[in-house]
């Protein structure tokens, strides 16, 4: 499978510059070609990969599996039920690609079933599979992880109850992981494509075009970051979040509940947006600048820059064939050696969704060992939340312990790590 080599793709625009959304209709062909370029060469590698020589996704309209979603086009309007079966016939002939349903699909699958024929689809199924004669089925039930997990029990006893007991059939949660961890360089220019308009927004929100110190709230900066992103064609991949970090002595000049935007406040923000079937996933940090003062003060900076530190030893420790689990541990073990105060990591994978499938990395509330999803292994060409956080004593806030929280997405090749475009290094200034 091709890789992408060249770091310069990544870095072609300036951190912040909105780069030109495209328009439904462009969007759907870009989709549907880096799509038939999975299909031609991703979807080979992984069924061998895990040992698979015949896939089987089925599903209801309207209750899709979720790979299901990634396998059909764009415009794509999928009615009752789904059955969709590939089936590798060897390096010569590669994957055929059967769609058993009404739906059409542009010519990415060969339809298999009449609608007006004799066969009804579970007949059709049944038929496909004896002529093939497969020697190990997959089908995605998964216990851990819920983007592997999408046939239901009925449609699966109708399925065993369709094909009888002649065939081998096996959980494919392995191969859903890859297929939709894995991404190929085309998608990775869109990624970081989509990154730029989320950070774009993030700078928009975080300016005085938006906050008013003394009157805009939390909750202004939430909605008005939504409608933004509706206004732009785009959907948010999470409900957006905004808050208020400051001083001790300003929490008692304002009181506990005071959710107004302040001079001297540090702004965090938690966003992303959804862009050409891909899941972006932000946290970044802005200071409300006091009168006279050009920069946020040296404590907050030192306290950002701790967290960078971090981000550098995370992803130093990432490698190929390590879970997810012992990544998390290593880079601790790696963060606490480098000095760095009470780090904390908890970093996900991300791509067609925003949590699932690849290696869990920690969990806020859990820093030893996260069961199932964390004993995932990381693979190249797969991409990631570097989430974390570092607490670090303010000296211009009496030595008040600031927790500095980030996340940026990564991609993690042969080449070594990629930040989409590039990280937060100093604060937005309001």
């Amino acid at each position: 499978m091709p890789i992408l080599h060249e770091h310069e793709v990544f870095m072609q625009m300036k951190r912040y510059e909105m780069p030109a959304i495209l328009s439904l209709r462009e969007r759907a062909r870009v989709v549907n070609d880096i799509l038939k370029k999975r299909l031609d060469i991703l979807l080979p590698s992984v069924m061998r990969e895990t040992g698979f020589d015949m896939w089987v996704i089925i599903c209801h309209e309207d209750n899709y599996d979720p790979v299901f979603q990634t396998v059909i086009p764009y415009e794509c309007w999928a009615p009752i039920l789904q059955i969709v079966v590939f089936y590798d016939q060897g390096n010569d002939k590669g994957i055929e690609r059967l769609n058993i349903s009404r739906t059409y699909m542009h010519g990415l699958m060969v339809d298999a079933w009449d609608p007006n024929g004799t066969e009804d689809q579970w007949e059709c199924l049944k038929r496909v599979i004896q002529e093939r004669n497969p020697k190990c089925i997959g089908i995605n039930q998964s216990e851990f992880i819920w983007a592997g997990d999408g046939i239901t029990a009925t449609l699966k006893e109708k399925f065993i109850r369709t094909i009888g007991n002649s065939y081998q059939i096996k959980s494919a949660e392995k191969l859903c992981i890859r297929w939709l961890e894995t991404h190929i360089p085309e998608e990775l220019i869109l990624y970081h494509q989509a990154s730029a308009i989320n950070h774009s927004i993030i700078k928009e929100c975080f300016s005085r075009q938006v906050i008013t110190p003394g009157v805009t709230t939390c909750e202004d900066l939430r909605w008005y970051y939504w409608q933004r992103v509706t206004d732009l064609g785009l959907r948010v991949s999470f409900p957006p979040f905004f808050r208020i970090l400051r001083s001790d002595e300003t929490k008692a000049l304002w009181g506990e509940k005071d959710t107004v935007i302040r001079m001297g406040d540090m702004l965090h923000c938690d966003v992303g947006i959804e862009y050409m079937r891909l899941i972006v996933d932000h946290q970044e940090l802005a200071y409300v600048l006091r009168p006279g003062e050009v920069d946020a003060p040296k404590g907050l900076i030192d306290g950002m820059a701790q967290a960078n530190k971090l981000q550098d030893v995370f992803i130093s420790n990432w490698r190929k064939g390590l879970t997810g689990n012992e990544i998390l541990n290593n880079a601790l073990k790696s963060a606490k050696a480098a000095g760095i105060n009470k780090p904390k990591i908890y970093s996900h994978s991300i791509g067609h969704f925003l949590h699932e499938p690849g290696p869990l990395m920690g969990l806020p509330w859990e820093q030893v060992n996260c069961p199932g999803r964390g004993d995932v292994v990381m693979d190249y060409n797969t991409c990631y939340t570097v989430e974390l956080s570092v607490t670090y004593p303010v000296p211009e806030w009496n030595n008040q312990e600031v927790p500095f929280m980030l996340e940026q997405d990564a991609v993690f090749t042969e080449n070594g790590v990629i930040f989409f475009d590039g990280r937060q290094e100093s604060f937005h200034l309001v």
